[in-house]
């Protein structure tokens, strides 16, 4: 009977059936079982009914106290987002005469974590070395992701260090697991990744994978890609296979990097696609994105029109592909095949649909998104949409109501909302706005020396040159250096990355005398790039404009 009442309250669906074993265990007295009841405790939690079970659990815990009980009621009020009352929970195991397990101390450990209460986690890892229990590997990995989570990854570390070696190196990679975890969390996948390296192989593959996992997603989430995918090549040749998370963080790698690793995001295509996860929607999003960024937006439309189903995001994902692709009015054929499939947009799709709107110069369909996002679907209006509109405004001449719409959101403007106001002045040629957009820039941004520049192109399209000697001037005085432009090719399987000014390349003389032959050709065709460009100089252009003004 005791087990197939344990069937059936994993089975439970709604509050009749939750009910319905509830009086059944206690007409059989089976309510006092250990088991029993802390099952009942979890399905009640999980049906979203935590207040029933805590109410069982109050009666229970003064006649018949057992802490696997409390253990299970402190780790359901945790998963319920009940953090506070987990810990009260906590603070009555003594009340009744109980002492605080293993098995306690991380699930109140979780809940400090999720209240930030850093002041009662030190008081409970005190109580965890008073039981004797500050070796204890699940007790010791709580008190490291505590203290991580908490940004003390220095008492973290201590708490691993501490760790008897003997212990640590045999099966406990949970604890070498959360060490190298909290690194990562913290921002430091360098350390995370030298613990990796030193970290026993005893272990078991799974454990193993989601280590590897974990710091090729810590590169990739601190913007250095490089790092992450030499990780994953490194775990390639430790015969470890990746599985779905780890090819979606190696993507996401791949994603930054664009073009310089096309290649190694086809192989890992490939791979989806052979171990069968090419119908994961978050490996296939992430595969639009790859090659999006890595400018091959056939491949990311041929992914995407593949796919037997898609998300909101796997949608926002390709009209915003399109959009960076300046394909403004596929991008918006595809928004409207996204409300024809009857999947509503979220914020950020609508920052896509407004940019596909800008690169178009669809100024009225732009402001019916604008208003439509709000009063259509409900969704408010952040900063990001204002920029975008501000954006578009600027690029069509719109400069007096994008000025009027800055002044009306309410939000602070930030430099990239500045930044679009003085292109939009550079082009339209109103250095009354350029002005005032750097004067904003020059507080927010100092060190860009493009911002500078514009300015600079400003006045002097407009006659004015002692302003615009004075724009580079304040520039100089500032202590502003202009940064060198670059750009990279795709020759073959090879990336090849220009910087003006660098003679590194091994073919550096060849690549000199090409380019000095087409500066010749184009004089001989009555066009001369150093005037061109050197009257209209800007730090955005391609690093081949500062190599021919540089010969």
């Amino acid at each position: 009977m005791r087990e197939r009442l344990l069937y059936l309250l994993k089975h439970c669906s709604n509050l009749k059936h939750v009910e319905t074993a509830h009086g059944f265990m206690v007409r059989t007295a089976l309510h006092h079982d250990k088991l029993l009841l802390s099952q009942f405790i979890e399905t009640c939690s999980s049906l979203g009914f935590s207040a029933y079970a805590h109410s069982v659990f109050a009666v229970h815990s003064q006649s018949h106290p057992h802490i696997y009980v409390f253990n299970t009621m402190i780790k359901a009020m945790t998963l319920c987002n009940s953090a506070f009352e987990a810990l009260l929970v906590y603070k009555s195991i003594g009340r009744v005469g109980l002492r605080p397990d293993c098995y306690s101390f991380p699930f109140a450990l979780k809940a400090v974590v999720d209240l930030r209460a850093m002041s009662l986690g030190t008081q409970i890892h005190s109580q965890a070395i008073c039981a004797g229990l500050e070796s204890n590997v699940h007790v010791v990995s709580a008190l490291i992701q505590m203290y991580s989570s908490c940004a003390r990854i220095l008492d973290a570390r201590k708490v691993f260090d501490e760790m008897p070696l003997a212990s640590v190196c045999s099966d406990d990679v949970v604890v070498w697991m959360a060490m190298i975890a909290g690194y990562v969390k913290v921002g430091d996948p360098d350390t995370a990744m030298d613990l990796l390296s030193r970290m026993p192989r005893t272990q078991t593959d799974g454990a193993v994978l989601i280590t590897w996992t974990s710091v090729i997603a810590g590169y990739a989430q601190m913007d250095r890609p490089d790092e992450a995918i030499a990780v994953f090549r490194k775990m390639q040749l430790e015969n470890v296979v990746p599985d779905e998370i780890a090819m979606l963080a190696v993507l996401s790698a791949c994603a930054q990097l664009g073009a310089f690793h096309i290649r190694l995001g086809e192989c890992i295509h490939g791979y989806v696609k052979k171990r069968g996860f090419d119908q994961m929607v978050t490996l296939k999003n992430a595969l639009i994105e790859m090659y999006s960024n890595s400018g091959n937006i056939s491949n990311a439309l041929h992914v995407f029109v593949n796919m037997t189903r898609r998300t909101v995001i796997s949608w926002t994902t390709i009209i915003s592909a399109l959009a960076f692709h300046g394909l403004g009015t596929q991008a918006l054929d595809m928004f409207s095949r996204m409300e024809m499939a009857q999947v509503k947009p979220n914020d950020i799709t609508f920052i896509a649909v407004l940019s596909a709107c800008a690169h178009v110069g669809l100024v009225d369909l732009g402001r019916y998104y604008f208003h439509a996002m709000k009063y259509r679907y409900g969704i408010q209006h952040e900063i990001q949409h204002y920029g975008c509109m501000i954006d578009l405004l600027g690029r069509a001449g719109y400069l007096a109501e994008a000025l009027e719409l800055v002044s009306e959101m309410p939000f602070q403007p930030n430099a990239a909302i500045w930044g679009s106001l003085l292109a939009a002045s550079n082009i339209h040629g109103d250095a009354e706005l350029g002005e005032l957009a750097l004067l904003h820039l020059v507080q927010l941004e100092p060190w860009n020396s493009g911002n500078y520049a514009l300015l600079s192109n400003i006045y002097a399209s407009a006659g004015r040159w002692d302003k615009s000697v004075m724009a580079r001037k304040m520039m100089r005085d500032k202590g502003v250096r202009k940064m060198p432009g670059w750009s990279f090719i795709q020759v073959s399987t090879r990336t090849h990355e220009f910087i003006a000014g660098d003679t590194s390349h091994p073919q550096f003389d060849r690549i000199h005398g090409t380019l000095f032959t087409m500066n010749e050709q184009m004089k001989t065709a009555h066009y001369d790039p150093i005037n061109e460009f050197d009257n209209h100089d800007s730090d955005i252009g391609p690093a081949s404009i500062s190599y021919c003004s540089s010969f």
